[in-house]
């Protein structure tokens, strides 16, 4: 039997399951890597349901906004610009035109970092979160490890216009300013640094999904011939802020797992520099840790 929204079988003339059924190949036909569950998506936007709820639209309340918003996505305008909304660990936040799009495979990051800071023997951890963007990484530390206390930083103006809406009433300390010279006052007291930089190499502009090279901010894309230049930067950062035995994360591709852990030589002053791969089992992440003297 045909399952509707929710695991419930389609009434007999179901408008808008039928709606976003043509959405769905729509969305299929002009590239979308994930149709259906962006034709749900923007259903449930438009009706103001979650996606769960889809099912219990009546047919008479079906809503022709919804081919609006399906032709911006056709158009491979983020689904995230269109609703306004991006989700990110257990955080809902505000998103759209200047700021990076948090991607899930971030998460898997994030998670490590939180793994990492709980398995410190300290009371309060110190964290630092550099080019935080939407403030999805910050936000998720600062939630999930409750003791902790999280600055971020941001350059952008047009990315700190979201950053600021997301962060209004937490207690992360959010700055604005140059990752590379960020928190003098916080040098050598830092647990862990953090950091999802821009890395894709200007070479591979072509290859990037339109979602992102043509909607996410190019500073928060792009970084030099070889992807690494920032990092080489928050390299020499971290190692500033860190005390000694600190932690440094950062988000790479998934081209550059041979390449970034080598950016954390014993010669630098680090010990123990790693890769990680993602839940999709690929290279996204790289560690290490600040020697001991």
């Amino acid at each position: 039997m045909q399952q509707g929204f929710g695991g419930r079988p389609p009434g007999p003339r179901s408008v808008l399951l039928a709606e976003v059924a043509q959405a769905t190949q729509r969305l299929a036909d002009a590239g979308v890597p994930s149709p259906r569950t962006d034709a749900e998506e923007l259903a449930a936007f438009v009706h103001g349901v979650k996606r769960s709820q889809l099912h219990c639209v009546k047919d008479a309340d079906f809503d022709a906004r919804y081919w609006e918003v399906v032709a911006r996505r056709e158009q491979r305008e983020p689904l995230q610009h269109i609703t306004g909304r991006a989700y990110f660990r257990y955080l809902e936040l505000q998103v759209g035109p200047g700021v990076f799009v948090p991607r899930p495979e971030t998460e898997s990051v994030v998670g490590w970092a939180i793994d990492a800071v709980r398995a410190m023997d300290v009371a309060e951890p110190c964290v630092v979160d550099l080019c935080t963007g939407s403030g999805a990484i910050a936000l998720a530390l600062a939630q999930e490890v409750p003791r902790s206390r999280v600055h971020a930083v941001e350059l952008s103006e047009e990315a700190l216009v979201w950053t600021r809406k997301n962060m209004e009433g937490s207690r992360v300390d959010l700055r604005q300013g140059d990752a590379l010279t960020a928190f003098p006052d916080l040098d050598g007291q830092v647990d862990l640094v953090i950091s999802n930089p821009p890395y894709i190499p200007l070479t591979e502009w072509e290859h990037v999904a339109p979602e992102a090279r043509d909607y996410d901010p190019e500073m928060a894309l792009f970084s030099g011939e070889d992807g690494l230049d920032l990092i080489r930067g928050i390299e020499r950062t971290a190692h500033r802020l860190l005390r000694p035995g600190g932690v440094v994360v950062v988000e790479h591709a998934d081209t550059q797992g041979g390449q970034v852990p080598w950016i954390f030589t014993e010669e630098r002053g680090w010990a123990d520099a790693a890769d990680h791969p993602d839940l999709n089992n690929r290279p996204r992440f790289a560690t290490a840790r600040k020697a001991l003297p």
